[in-house]
């Protein structure tokens, strides 16, 4: 029972994780399409840049201290190119 709970909860991160780059595509759209400004669209997905790295981070450490080790490994480039990244 516990396995099963971890995959729920790892699958609402990672809903969290797409709904935050829908957004973030969203924005960019709307820049596309003259909707919206340069200026506003750059504040707008600055303001979820940060919470999209730390959901990630979150989720490769719940990986790690859960024992699913291939997906910590899956996960952890885009985890050190974030780090790298900020």
């Amino acid at each position: 029972m516990g396995d099963l709970f971890i995959w729920i909860l790892s699958f609402f991160i990672l809903i969290a994780l797409i709904v935050l780059l829908v957004y973030q595509l969203m924005c960019l759209a709307d820049l596309e399409f003259d909707y919206i400004n340069p200026y506003d669209s750059s504040s707008r997905i600055n303001s979820v840049v940060l919470p999209e790295f730390v959901v990630q981070g979150i989720l490769c450490l719940f990986y790690l201290l859960t024992g699913h080790w291939i997906m910590a490994l899956i996960s952890a480039p885009y985890l050190y190119y974030n780090v790298r990244l900020d």
